[in-house]
């Protein structure tokens, strides 16, 4: 039990990880190489991912947090 919370949190982290690293990747894009509207939806959209992974990497904190509370 306490083994699939733990592969949960780490996926959930690599998850985060992964759509941070796009979230940035994007926005360098929109930032530099593209013009016009299609440079404001490569930002907006890179703030949303990174908004996104934010929220992924909170929530598998907070179930680490609560579960070791829980256990004590």
């Amino acid at each position: 039990m306490a083994q699939d919370r733990a592969a949960a949190r780490r996926r959930r982290l690599l998850w985060a990880g992964i759509l941070a690293v796009a979230g940035l990747a994007l926005l360098l894009l929109g930032l530099t190489v593209a013009d016009g509207a299609l440079a404001w939806l490569e930002v907006v959209l890179a703030i949303a991912l990174l908004v996104t992974s934010y929220a992924v990497q909170r929530v598998a904190r907070r179930e680490a947090l609560y579960t070791d509370h829980e256990r004590r």
